[in-house]
């Protein structure tokens, strides 16, 4: 059997978690990444386990996260799950846990899906890489929250320790039996 990683990302950090993920569990089981937003006719007899990133914007996940957790509920419970949050809060190491971090707490309750294991990894301020008003809106975010405003700077605060370990321990998690 193998496992199963979707994504949903805005500006690519997200999807980079997400590969960085199935390279450290492919030495124990296969694994296949898409993109949430393609993941229209999964075949779920191949996994048995499924792994959920998804990222932030203005506080909001995109719509795609919740329809494909309501379309494929069953086979979502039906799997060894997990759930990561990517966002920018995360930068701030007493807001990297789904019990501390705001957008992940408000999913967990509001989602009919409960998933087995969760994370909340920060993102990456990718100022240049910004259209204007993106730019401009995440820059007034930063100044209130005390963050980078140099709208030159890209800065990557994925604690990618943090994602090796989430990764290790994700494989590990005990299979539902049929």
């Amino acid at each position: 059997m193998k496992a199963l990683i979707l994504f949903s990302s805005r500006d690519g950090q997200t999807r980079e978690i997400a590969a960085y993920i199935a390279n450290e569990i492919k030495a124990q089981q296969a694994c296949d990444v898409i993109n949430i937003l393609h993941a229209d006719a999964v075949d779920w007899a191949q996994y048995d386990r499924v792994l959920i990133g998804a990222s932030i914007r203005y506080g909001k996940f995109h719509p795609a996260v919740a329809k494909f957790i309501k379309t494929h509920l069953q086979a979502l419970q039906q799997r060894a799950s997990g759930f990561f949050c990517v966002n920018l809060t995360a930068r701030k190491p007493e807001k990297r846990s789904p019990q501390t971090n705001a957008y992940t707490r408000k999913f967990l309750q509001q989602s009919p899906w409960q998933p087995d294991y969760c994370a909340v990894f920060a993102g990456a301020l990718r100022y240049p890489r910004y259209r204007w008003f993106d730019r401009v809106m995440i820059q007034l975010i930063m100044r209130m929250t005390g963050g980078e405003t140099d709208s030159r700077k890209e800065v990557e605060y994925t604690d990618w320790q943090q994602v090796s370990r989430f990764a290790r321990e994700f494989v590990q998690y005990p299979v539902k039996s049929a």
